[in-house]
């Protein structure tokens, strides 16, 4: 892991960075300017820049978790840099967790994982971004005039695909949870209850919150749900965890 940490690292990953951060400070003195000529006011472009920067901080924590989890693989650049940019925690966990797990059969975090392992794991998750860069900007217009045809003739059949495509994303997460886990140590392979019960209490939270912005019209509550169940849900494996459950 030395090899992570080293100073050469800490250059490329700040060069990219800085990228970035010039890259959004330029839109966003754009956006500002292009705001003025269409004549809004100072006060409703820094109410907006404010509540903006406000609620992009919850949805951030989702971030910060999956940071910490791929840290213990990458280092804290590297895992910084694929959150940073192109990465998103549904797609860079599971990625790196089926090649060092499945792959090499180690969990993330174990002791025995070398530098061969994370620069596979670093390919898979950088090949795997490429696709939908390329699909985006070919085959999105042609995609959509296609869901456009499908509406036009009947909206239900839209509706359905939409709803399929998205139970079987959460199908792919849950054979996560649902799968045996075998013990480094001792050789035991178990499914684990305690993930199980993580799962549905997260389900659970996520449920109440979309009842509660529903039901009482709190739309505030949108750009929090996420968070907020994934915090509580880790506070219950806490819990779960110190009641023996595992």
């Amino acid at each position: 892991m030395d090899f992570l940490n080293v100073w050469w690292v800490y250059l490329i990953v700040g060069i990219i960075f800085l990228y970035v951060l010039t890259q959004s400070t330029v839109f966003l003195l754009k956006a500002r300017k292009r705001a003025i000529e269409l004549e809004f006011t100072k006060e409703q472009i820094r109410k907006t820049i404010t509540s903006s920067m406000i609620f992009s901080i919850a949805p951030s924590m989702a971030i910060l978790f999956g940071l910490v989890i791929l840290t213990k693989v990458f280092g804290p650049m590297v895992a910084g840099l694929r959150l940073g940019t192109l990465g998103a925690l549904t797609y860079e966990l599971p990625a790196a967790t089926n090649v060092i797990k499945g792959v090499f059969g180690l969990n993330i975090g174990s002791a025995s994982i070398t530098p061969d392992m994370i620069v596979t794991a670093l390919w898979v998750m950088t090949l795997g971004c490429i696709p939908p860069l390329l699909i985006v900007p070919l085959f999105l217009k042609k995609i959509s005039k296609k869901f456009d045809q499908i509406k036009e003739k009947d909206s239900t059949w839209k509706n359905i695909m939409m709803d399929a495509l998205f139970l079987g994303m959460i199908s792919a997460f849950v054979g996560y949870v649902v799968a045996p886990i075998t013990n480094e140590v001792t050789n035991e392979t178990y499914i684990s209850i305690l993930a199980i019960l993580v799962l549905l209490s997260s389900a659970g939270l996520i449920i109440i919150f979309g009842f509660i912005i529903k039901k009482y019209k709190q739309e505030w509550l949108k750009n929090y749900a996420l968070p907020l169940s994934m915090m509580s849900s880790m506070a219950l494996a806490l819990l779960y965890a110190l009641l023996g459950v595992r």
